[in-house]
């Protein structure tokens, strides 16, 4: 048994210290590199991965594509985080947390930066009036969940996520505590969606869009591989609400966009035209050339 941690009076940093992530982590913010972002020819330019974070925006604009919003069309860039591009000189200018995903608008007279997922979510439901209703006890309910996964999600992630699959080490203490937890979020969700059809109340909107690729996941034991562990089935209303926005034309392509793991088909690195959804699955799907 190791020996207990007392923590000394001044914490400094050990590099090594830091587990399957200790090459990118740091204590300090702002660039490593110079590295200037690619821009494309939408007004819309998004700099991301396929993490939950990620696939929060590009669901969403997909969603916004197909609602007929032709302003939402979008280039989504691949940022590839485990090696450190966050940190590039263009994308910390976007987003100074050094975070996907990030957002520059380009439609008006000036660019808008936009970073932090949920930010991302409220601005584009405010541009193109859409995914969020517009006034009242809907709408309140509607940010207030938006928020709740603001809020949750770190423990998830952070918690029980880095815990219990990335830690160098296991600590019961640490994984018992963010379990709990994990669970505990999961009950609120079944029991919201015990009593609503979606997390706002009849219609789909952004809190739907921000909880599922998280808890969606996890319901579905993508994330972590911990379905068994937290027992997830027994959440049956998270079940029936994640398997029905997983049919979404519009979450299926949202998925796929910046994401670089998983089955071929899954996978399209870059989006940057509508059609880069077939051609991208027929290249991968096609046999290899004599």
């Amino acid at each position: 048994m190791s020996e207990p941690y007392t923590p000394p009076a001044v914490w400094t940093w050990n590099s090594a210290n830091g587990g399957r992530f200790a090459h990118i982590n740091r204590p300090t913010a702002g660039p490593t590199h110079d590295k200037v972002l690619p821009v494309g020819r939408h007004p819309l330019q998004l700099y991301s991965l396929a993490t939950p974070n990620g696939v929060k925006v590009t669901v969403m604009l997909e969603e916004l594509l197909a609602l007929g919003h032709a302003g939402a069309e979008y280039d989504a860039w691949l940022i590839p985080i485990t090696e450190g591009a966050q940190f590039g000189s263009g994308f910390v200018a976007v987003n100074p947390n050094s975070k996907i995903p990030a957002l520059m608008d380009h439609s008006g007279a000036a660019p808008v930066r936009v970073f932090e997922s949920g930010a991302i979510l409220l601005y584009l439901a405010e541009k193109f009036g859409a995914l969020l209703p517009a006034g009242g006890a809907a709408r309140a309910e509607c940010l207030s969940w938006l928020f709740w996964q603001m809020g949750s999600a770190p423990y998830l992630g952070g918690g029980f996520g880095h815990f219990y699959a990335y830690a160098p080490s296991k600590i019961e203490y640490a994984i018992d505590r963010f379990a709990m937890e994990a669970k505990r979020q999961l009950d609120v969700l079944n029991r919201r969606l015990a009593e609503s059809r979606y997390l706002a109340g009849d219609g789909y909107s952004i809190a739907d869009i921000a909880v599922w690729p998280w808890y969606g996941a996890l319901a579905k034991g993508q994330l972590y591989e911990a379905g068994e562990f937290l027992q997830v089935q027994d959440y049956t209303h998270v079940q029936r609400w994640a398997d029905e926005i997983a049919q979404r034309p519009a979450a299926k392509r949202g998925r796929m966009v910046n994401r670089t793991w998983g089955p071929p088909e899954t996978q399209l690195h870059e989006r940057h035209e509508a059609s880069d959804f077939e051609t991208r699955t027929q290249d991968k799907l096609a046999p290899p050339a004599a």
